[in-house]
């Protein structure tokens, strides 16, 4: 019998030679043995099938995002789903360099089973709450389960004044950082955020959370079964606390990126940016879109989220100048963090592309 080598193989069938490893070590390719430190494969083997789009749909641990978040992406996930280019084994990475809630990075966990997957977000208390929750989740969940068993039975001044208690808290811990209290930061985060007015993370020019108590009866203080699946689905995922460009290091040809910027706003009055101390005005907008076109050249797919213009003025073609000839597309969700209800309701957003939906469907259809 006639053997190649796992790199002549990967260069046949269109896939990484770290991947061909993988499919040798799951016994997934007939006839491949170990000679030395290096797989040798039968010439005539078939690639095999892709069991990585399918592996975690059933698995009834589906996660979901551990936060509530300005701007989350759960009900475009069927619109968003469409870009993702995984079905033919040549997209293996993937990046989300503004995190947020994460329902997008929580999606393609649940779906597929990636080779590298590299997260960040200029949020220092968001990013701390992930790396809490995937190294040190039996403290987190302790904390979190001893605030809802305090909060809880509480009348509403007592919740008033616990709440602000822990919010005080909080901010003492984000303005002294003590490495040795991170996991005590994450709790509080999680705290205000299942406690607070609409799940709303909004800091002052100071930098402190400011955001008032919410009106929730019996919030879901440690979603326990949750948190441990988020758990479980980030041990192997890079989590870095920095600007968006630092991805560049991680993005090549074989990567998916998703960007969920903090949206340009509508109109001068909605201009809920301050997710953080730092903003991100129009020059900010520019900048990432010279990024996604440099990252575009080095063959990356890359889908970018932002607000719609034209909601507001038919003629604004901001987007349209900035991303050039990418394509856009214009989707439609409804906008659930307003103080005005009558402002609340279906409105178009975007999504940006270097290639079209379509043409990922196609590519979902191929075997890796």
């Amino acid at each position: 019998m006639v053997y190649i080598s796992a790199r002549e193989a990967a260069d046949k069938w269109g896939i990484s030679q770290r991947r061909i490893a993988v499919l040798c070590s799951e016994h997934r390719i007939p006839g491949a043995s170990m000679v030395g430190n290096m797989w040798i494969i039968p010439e005539n083997a078939e690639k095999p099938t892709d069991a990585r789009i399918t592996r975690y749909i059933d698995d009834c641990r589906q996660v979901k995002p551990f936060l509530k978040w300005a701007g989350g992406k759960g009900q475009l996930i069927s619109e968003i789903e469409q870009y993702y280019p995984f079905g033919d084994g040549k997209i293996t990475k993937y990046a989300e360099p503004f995190v947020g809630g994460g329902a997008v990075l929580f999606d393609i966990l649940d779906k597929y089973d990636l080779e590298e997957v590299y997260i960040s977000d200029i949020n220092a208390e968001l990013i701390n709450t992930y790396i809490e929750i995937r190294d040190n989740a039996d403290e987190l969940i302790n904390l979190l389960y001893r605030y809802q068993n305090e909060y809880v039975p509480l009348e509403i001044t007592e919740r008033k004044n616990y709440y602000t208690s822990k919010r005080e808290r909080f901010n003492e811990l984000k303005i002294n950082a003590k490495e040795a209290k991170n996991t005590e930061k994450a709790a509080l985060m999680i705290f205000l955020n299942k406690t607070c007015f609409n799940g709303l993370y909004r800091v002052n020019k100071k930098g402190f959370f400011n955001v008032p108590m919410g009106a929730y009866k019996n919030p879901l203080i440690c979603d326990e079964d949750n948190l441990r699946t988020v758990s479980d689905k980030l041990k192997n995922v890079k989590i870095v606390c920095g600007d968006y460009s630092e991805s560049e290091n991680f993005i090549d040809k074989n990567t998916f990126v998703y960007f969920d910027p903090p949206y340009r706003p509508l109109n001068k009055t909605a201009s809920f940016t301050s997710y953080s101390e730092g903003g991100f005005d129009d020059n900010e907008q520019k900048r990432l879109a010279k990024f996604v076109q440099k990252i575009s050249k080095l063959g990356a797919q890359t889908v970018v989220s932002n607000s719609d213009p034209s909601n507001n003025d038919s003629s604004d073609n901001f987007f349209d100048r900035i991303y050039g000839s990418l394509n856009i597309k214009r989707v439609y969700a409804a906008r659930m963090i307003n103080s005005k209800s009558i402002a609340r309701g279906k409105i178009s957003e975007l999504l940006i592309s270097n290639c079209s939906g379509e043409i990922i469907m196609a590519n979902r259809n191929f075997n890796t």
